[in-house]
């Protein structure tokens, strides 16, 4: 099944299939990040759970295709990014198929985007975070989009130290950034044992 959508005065023609996330049109989550985001030349962008590959085309555009990766754990949702890739410009991106950042090697990232399945149990959002903060340079931002609220905010607040959060029809949407080489509730417990 195909559809189209329209991103910041561009169009994109998307194939996709059941068994895909969101496989007849682009998910409302997805948009709402791709809403907050500003993307340049030239800046490193990881989507990570990339389904049929919306967010890394669309990065792909503005970045350049050879600055991002997508990653999947599921072969055919990586099947369908690359046709999709290919069939809206963004040859060159990187795509893997593996279980998060082990299927991707680089980091540095200026932006990690996801939307992590958040109806299950949080171990995969917890991992996403915490291994996510080691592969973003310094400054770099961590934005993921869910429907639920306090756990994402406490957990991205304890690694970066702090989080805005947009709330854009129905879903949260959580922007990080990293200031330091630590995790913040490394650097709030080392402060607290010096102060002694």
């Amino acid at each position: 099944m195909r559809y189209a959508v329209e991103l910041g005065g561009e169009r994109f023609s998307m194939e996709s299939t059941q068994g895909l996330f969101s496989p007849e049109r682009a998910d409302a989550g997805t948009l709402a990040v791709l809403s907050v985001v500003t993307l340049e030349p030239e800046q490193r962008v990881l989507d990570l759970g990339c389904g049929c590959g919306l967010v890394g085309i669309y990065a792909a555009r503005r970045c350049g295709a050879h600055n991002v990766w997508m990653t999947d754990i599921d072969s055919k949702a990586v099947e369908y990014a690359r046709r999709n890739a290919q069939a809206n410009g963004a040859e060159g991106v990187h795509i893997s198929c593996g279980d998060a950042f082990e299927a991707v090697e680089a980091s540095e990232f200026d932006w990690i985007l996801t939307n992590p399945p958040y109806q299950s149990d949080f171990s995969v959002a917890k991992r996403f975070i915490e291994k996510g903060f080691n592969r973003l340079r310094l400054g770099g931002h961590m934005v993921m989009v869910t429907k639920r609220r306090d756990w994402y905010r406490n957990k991205l607040v304890s690694i970066f130290g702090g989080v805005r959060i947009e709330e854009i029809d129905g879903y949260f949407v959580f922007i990080a950034q990293k200031r330091g080489q630590r995790y913040a509730n490394a650097s709030v417990r080392a402060a607290g044992r010096k102060r002694r």
